[in-house]
């Protein structure tokens, strides 16, 4: 019974643009698939889901998921180990998993399962969004980007990554410093970069007329939330080509952000 569901929610994934091979970031949203489940007389979790991304994948694909956490701005100590995901029970079933790694930002770690893992262990890179970023390394190793159930605006952290390789004139680079255990456990006081966006400009993050924009260039594939399997695909390569030719163009007011 549980193969056939993982079969047949990867088939949805695959509708949707996912391929076998691919190097994809999924943010999710699991309620409306667990609810759909329900309706046929499948109790689903998010282990099941999970399971049905890295099949739809396959042996040479490689699944990412984000596990941000902010506590380490609160004066958290972030532990490689035990910190949580913050993004839900998806991405927290990923940091379980056996064969996942953990890239090392204090904010913006992800947990890595397949193929390509091995190009993420021991990342630890300095900046959230920079050129040393897991989202650099998504887009130059050809990655795409999934979005499951979830608004331009509740799911594309990937648009920080073209605006700081653009220096957007919004945003501007701030450290934070905290106590930070690694994976041996041992403990050390380290400093990492964030390009936060200018509280004192009163900058709001406002991203979903960019979405919008994209599916207009069919640059976005599958399906919007609670449509079919509510999973919609872009590389991630086209998505940072567009917001930076927006952000050169004097454009990213209204597309990216707006004031308040």
């Amino acid at each position: 019974m549980e193969d056939a569901v993982i079969e047949d929610l990867s088939r949805g994934w695959r509708e949707a643009g996912v391929q076998e091979g691919d190097l994809l970031l999924l943010h999710a949203n699991l309620l409306p698939t667990l609810h759909r489940l329900s309706r046929t007389g499948v109790k689903g979790d998010a282990r099941l889901v999970l399971e049905s991304f890295l099949h739809a994948l396959g042996p040479t694909g490689t699944l990412m998921l984000p596990l941000f956490n902010f506590d380490f701005a609160k004066g958290v100590p972030f532990d490689m180990r035990n910190t949580r995901s913050h993004m839900g029970a998806l991405s927290e079933a990923g940091r379980l998993h056996p064969r996942a790694v953990r890239t090392g930002h204090p904010f913006y770690s992800f947990a890595v399962i397949g193929a390509k893992a091995p190009w993420f262990a021991g990342v630890r890179n300095f900046h959230g969004y920079g050129g040393d970023s897991p989202f650099a390394s998504l887009r130059r190793l050809g990655g795409k980007i999934g979005v499951l159930e979830l608004s331009e605006a509740d799911s594309m952290t990937f648009y920080h990554h073209a605006e700081e390789t653009m220096e957007a004139d919004y945003r501007y680079y701030k450290r934070f410093s905290g106590q930070y255990i690694d994976l041996e456990g041992r403990e050390t006081t380290e400093t990492f970069g964030l390009f936060v966006r200018d509280l004192d400009r009163r900058v709001m993050t406002r991203v979903n007329p960019m979405g919008a924009l994209l599916w207009e260039k069919g640059l976005y594939s599958g399906f919007q939330p609670r449509e079919h399997c509510g999973l919609r695909v872009i590389r991630a390569q086209d998505m940072f080509d567009e917001a930076c030719a927006v952000i050169a163009q004097g454009q990213a007011r209204g597309l990216l952000y707006e004031i308040e």
